[in-house]
């Protein structure tokens, strides 16, 4: 048992989620975990993303972590991360949340936030008086990107409503399939970040239609963006089979955590390493709110996935193989079968789990037996049918009638 213990730790560690895109990196950064037993280290889970996402993932981590030292990393990162960016309300509400804790050099910065909003009043009048021309001329490549610019002024200054709208209304002026998959990738990026997974779904059936204008990197995009939808709407099974299917087009594979075979032999060990994850994927902007129900599953699957093989079961050594009490173990069981998830009975004195496996051959015996019978109805009434028919029973019947 211990020689399996070894090996099983030594697979948990060989299998964290590494940083593994790009291939010019420096080897040990390439190699530094992330999402570990540890606590999380922020800076190299923030340089996985960019721009608004980066941000957003920051602040989450900030709001959730209910550390005092890392929520002050995640927003110094935010505010660094902003002041590269032109959404002033953004920058004014980590100020807010930082509330002087940072020291002077992430405090409010009037002349900055003055300057950005100036240039955006400025570029706003300029874009709307070019699209305004584009409309004059009825020049369709020229309204299209009118209106793309308009959707990239509103997403960079954090109005993902207008942003949207703007994008969407590039729709009536695409005259290619390139056209067609640019608007709905912008359409995808702002549902995302506004929660609106509906919309998502659609845009991305509507991208897919496009085949001949999709490359391996966008079909990576797209299967990343369903995936989200369908963990949103608690479809689990069928959004990791699109994260699995994405591929390492977009720079990071993570196809393969924990190998079937070792979940298997080493229920205790897997279960712990999850638990040890548990911590840092509540802090998971999409997957913070599933993660309670995706690990109740997984336990489950691992209670049923035990028992199957076995007529009886030892809930003393089973307990033992799951790292938990035997009063414990009866509770999730009784649950489970309850649920019609397992079909076994208890005996509470004893201890012991009992299968109420179908006997297979009286339901063989059963099921011919059955079979028989209709089939010995059904030839009877074949013959008597034909018998009526032979005698011009119908025809006799109905002559009387007269």
């Amino acid at each position: 048992m211990e020689a399996e213990d070894e090996a099983t730790g030594q697979m948990i560690e060989d299998e964290e989620i590494y940083v593994n895109g790009g291939g010019d990196g420096d080897e040990s950064k390439r190699h530094r975990p992330i999402i570990s037993g540890e606590q999380l280290d922020v800076e190299a889970y923030a340089a996985l993303y960019t721009g608004r996402t980066k941000i957003s993932r920051l602040l989450f981590i900030a709001e959730k972590c209910g550390n005092a030292s890392m929520q002050l990393d995640a927003l110094r990162m935010a505010y660094d991360e902003i002041k590269k960016g032109e959404n002033t309300q953004l920058f004014r509400e980590v100020v807010a949340k930082i509330d002087g804790r940072l020291g002077p050099n992430y405090g409010p910065d009037n002349a900055w936030a003055d300057a950005v909003d100036r240039r955006a009043e400025l570029r706003k009048e300029r874009l709307e008086n070019e699209l305004n021309a584009y409309r004059t001329n009825l020049i369709k490549e020229s309204i299209r990107m009118g209106y793309n610019d308009f959707g990239d002024f509103y997403f960079a200054h954090g109005q993902l409503g207008d942003a949207f709208k703007n994008y969407v209304r590039t729709r009536d002026y695409c005259t290619t399939s390139k056209h067609i998959v640019h608007m709905c990738l912008n359409a995808i990026l702002v549902s995302i970040e506004m929660g609106q997974f509906t919309h998502v779904t659609s845009y991305v059936s509507k991208a897919e239609q496009s085949q001949d204008a999709l490359d391996p990197i966008t079909i990576a995009k797209l299967r990343c963006a369903a995936g989200l939808a369908l963990l949103e709407g608690k479809k689990y099974k069928l959004a990791a089979r699109k994260f699995l299917e994405t591929g390492p087009d977009l720079g990071n594979s993570y196809t393969e955590v924990i190998a079937p075979q070792d979940v298997a032999t080493h229920y205790a060990s897997c279960l712990e390493y999850l638990g040890n994850l548990k911590a840092n994927l509540l802090l998971d902007i999409h997957l913070h709110d599933h993660v309670e129900t995706l690990y109740e599953q997984i336990r489950n699957k691992a209670l049923i996935q035990y028992t199957h093989p076995f007529v009886s079961v030892d809930l003393h050594m089973m307990a033992n193989a799951f790292n938990t009490s035997v009063a414990s173990l009866e509770k999730e069981l009784e649950a489970l079968i309850t649920n019609n998830q397992i079909q076994a009975r208890i005996d509470s004195h004893n201890k012991i789990l009992y299968a109420r496996h179908a006997d297979q051959r009286n339901a063989t015996f059963q099921r011919v037996l059955q079979t028989g019978n209709e089939f010995d109805r059904e030839v009877r009434a074949m013959l008597l049918r034909a018998n009526l028919i032979k005698h011009e029973f119908n025809l006799k019947a109905s002559s009387r009638k007269h």
